[in-house]
């Protein structure tokens, strides 16, 4: 599928992009190419493919299912620069 020079000046205008006359001819060619491939999609036959929202199975891969035991209070706190009995100790970022 061609697009002429005054449908990429539009798309520009509607794009707010301003354009020189040598862009046009450059974007008139590259969006001539995107468009074809559009065209190459709409002749896939998808009739069997079921519709989906994602292309990958998703899952939460943050968190497992089954608890396990936590780090040692002291080990984490030793990795302080500045520590208040249980707690890491920082500078305040409000007044």
């Amino acid at each position: 599928m061609s697009i002429t020079p005054d449908e990429v000046r539009h798309i520009a205008r509607l794009a707010r992009v301003g354009l020189v006359d040598d862009e046009i001819s450059l974007f008139q060619g590259q969006l001539s190419e995107i468009l074809d491939y559009f065209q190459r999609l709409q002749e896939v036959d998808t009739d069997n493919v079921p519709p989906t929202a994602h292309t990958l199975a998703r899952h939460n891969v943050m968190r497992d299912d089954e608890p396990r035991p936590s780090f040692d209070k002291e080990d984490i706190l030793a990795n302080a620069p500045q520590r208040e009995e249980d707690l890491f100790r920082v500078r305040a970022i409000l007044e």
